[in-house]
């Protein structure tokens, strides 16, 4: 089970930072703690998930139930996220406007391929969905929109780590050294390949690394010039997605929807 990292591990937090607000970034962490399929939880578990003392995670439950980010269960003793919480995701999804230019090109692409067609941004070390598009076969990998998936054995992931700039891809890279140094070396050559793929093709693969029995094809989608880096890809069943179709078929058509998408962005689709 993924779990948010604890506030006094996390090595990024700017504690000396006289600008940083330690309460709210706390109250943050909380909402964080719930994942999917947990519904309800209670402050010892919120305690326990985010290094926040217990006394400390009741207050900011009584403050966020108050404000509509959490709704408390007084049968259970135990909360779970409040429409608060779904407005902000809709207001957010509402604003990344590029959703709406590229839904189009992506069903068309997973229906002619009967793949799952999904766009996604990075949160923290992980990518998140913000727009998936399904084919209607019976292998098409079902997952929806605000699915979380890891960032260096996905293509998708590794399309956004050649997506942003070196100085960026280097630090983040740095991070996910010290927090597995174990597993490291295995993470530093396949995003060594992936960077060689993407040097010769343009494209990043993953196929059976993250789901042994998923394949999957994947380009950057780098906008204002940077100032904005996603990542799209196209995956399905290993049994019908070989090597040659990601590389020959599947990845050039993803380099199609990309031309598609920055075309209507010049002629102004986002103002």
């Amino acid at each position: 089970m993924n779990q948010p990292a604890r506030l006094d591990d996390d090595p990024s937090e700017p504690v000396k930072d006289r600008s940083f607000v330690t309460a709210l970034a706390r109250g943050l962490e909380l909402l964080r703690a719930f994942g999917p399929g947990e519904e309800f939880l209670g402050n010892a578990e919120l305690s326990s998930r985010t290094g926040i003392p217990r006394p400390t995670v009741s207050r900011l439950t009584y403050t966020l139930t108050q404000l509509g980010y959490l709704k408390h269960d007084t049968r259970l003793e135990k909360y779970r996220l409040g429409a608060g919480i779904l407005a902000l995701g809709y207001r957010f999804l509402a604003s990344q406007g590029i959703r709406e230019i590229a839904r189009p090109y992506m069903q068309q692409l997973a229906d002619a391929t009967d793949c799952a067609i999904a766009l996604g941004t990075v949160d923290r070390h992980s990518m998140t969905y913000i727009e998936v598009c399904q084919g209607k076969g019976p292998l098409v990998m079902r997952l929806e929109v605000g699915s979380r998936i890891p960032v260096t054995t996905t293509a998708i992931g590794r399309a956004w780590l050649c997506g942003i700039s070196e100085q960026q891809r280097e630090a983040f890279l740095e991070e996910i050294r010290r927090r597995d140094p174990a597993g490291w070396p295995a993470v530093k050559k396949a995003i060594e390949k992936s960077l060689d793929e993407y040097a010769r093709y343009g494209i990043c693969l993953s196929e059976g690394e993250w789901e042994r029995d998923v394949s999957a094809v994947a380009i950057p989608l780098v906008l204002e010039d940077g100032a904005e880096v996603m990542a799209m890809n196209c995956g399905g069943s290993s049994l019908r997605l070989s090597h040659r179709i990601l590389v020959e078929n599947l990845g050039p058509r993803l380099k199609e929807i990309e031309q598609q998408i920055h075309a209507e962005l010049r002629h102004g689709a986002i103002p």
